[in-house]
């Protein structure tokens, strides 16, 4: 349900690994984005918390995917004060794209401001900084770091929130202010930018009420929110979800044939999944199992895969939990939240011993469609 976070060690060894050179990669000459197939991509998160795993993570990336979802928290004090400068933040980010092209991968980027385990709150303010988007700072901040991934990366695609309904569902509140704040930034890389395909992404599985939230109010389990996303409109280019359906339903096979479909009626401009998985084992309370990967592989790609402009799922590779908690808990991160990363731990298609699963057969097929 909640995405896997950019760890600040990944960011440190993609450092090392590219060294301090600064130079930026030039855009391709010919992008998967102008093919008019879907793009097929995961997040830059390894198995283990290795230079050497990293490595091998972006080898295998290349073999199984176009682009590196590229989701990293916002550097408030980095950008409250403008664009211009340098910062760990803007070598790291740079030297990420620096690997991907190494690798012959692509890059969509999504700019967060919240706790990727705990989107009810935003994660990394400055202390005394007041959490919400009518702050001043925070809107700055928010609006200057958008603005430099534009100027420097020129990206295709450019996400300006993640699983942002779970955020407007705590905070209905501040729902409006972050609108108005998209809204802005929207207005400014446009005039920048005219081609960055802009957008924020919805968590579907909440979205359609499958969990049981009495404070929303007597909704319907498999009645979309739609006004949440329609509060963006006109100003989203693309309609762009993430979905961890073993959340819900014990079996992939249980996935209702029109799980995904309402979204094909509802809108007609393109689609992208910009996070998703299903687990190939058992985790809490939640059942899975390599069968139930292919099942909902296939469940999406009936459902929406003539409409998708790209798809990722959060992992290519499952990770070693206890590698992930002992940097998490050096960085000083709540205990919980390695808890609760732990139930994503087996949303890849490789095994942590690079071994195959089932599931990789078939998305390596829906990849290598003319």
């Amino acid at each position: 349900m909640r995405r896997l976070f950019l760890a600040f060690f990944i960011l440190l060894l993609t450092t090392l690994a590219c060294g301090e050179s600064s130079s930026i990669p030039p855009t391709p000459e010919n992008s998967i984005f102008d093919s008019g197939k879907t793009a097929y991509g995961f997040f830059p998160s390894p198995p283990e918390a290795t230079l050497e795993s990293i490595f091998q993570l972006y080898k295998d990336m290349d073999s199984h995917g176009d682009f590196v979802l590229i989701q990293q928290n916002t550097a408030w004090e980095d950008f409250v004060n403008g664009t211009d400068g340098e910062s760990q933040t803007r070598t790291d980010l740079i030297n990420q794209v620096k690997l991907a092209n190494q690798n012959n991968l692509e890059y969509i980027f999504v700019i967060d401001a919240l706790n990727g385990l705990n989107r009810k709150e935003f994660i990394g303010l400055p202390a005394g900084w007041e959490a919400n988007f009518a702050n001043p700072n925070v809107r700055s901040a928010y609006r200057n770091y958008a603005l430099w991934v534009v100027r420097t990366f020129q990206p295709r695609y450019l996400g300006l929130a993640s699983e942002i309904n779970t955020y407007m569902d705590a905070h209905p509140d501040d729902a409006g202010n972050f609108i108005s704040l998209y809204n802005e930034i929207y207005a400014l890389v446009k005039a920048e930018a005219p081609a960055t395909q802009i957008f924020v992404s919805f968590q579907w599985d909440d979205l359609n009420n499958m969990f049981p939230q009495p404070e929303e109010g007597d909704r319907q389990r498999l009645s979309p929110n739609w006004e949440q996303i329609e509060a963006f409109e006109p100003n989203l280019d693309l309609w762009v979800i993430s979905t961890y359906p073993y959340f819900v339903f014990p079996s992939a096979s249980e996935i209702p044939a029109d799980y995904y479909t309402p979204l094909l009626s509802r809108t007609g401009k393109p689609l992208a999944i910009a996070e998703s998985g299903f687990s190939s084992r058992a985790v809490g309370f939640a059942q899975g199992s390599p069968e139930d990967q292919v099942i909902y592989l296939n469940a999406v790609h009936e459902q929406l895969g003539s409409r998708l402009a790209f798809w990722v799922n959060t992992l290519l590779t499952d990770f070693n939990v206890d590698s992930y908690a002992t940097e998490m808990a050096k960085a000083g991160r709540d205990p919980k939240d390695a808890e609760a990363l732990a139930n994503f731990a087996f949303i890849g298609f490789l095994n942590p011993d690079r071994s195959p699963k089932p599931a990789m057969v078939v998305w390596d097929g829906f990849q290598q469609q003319p």
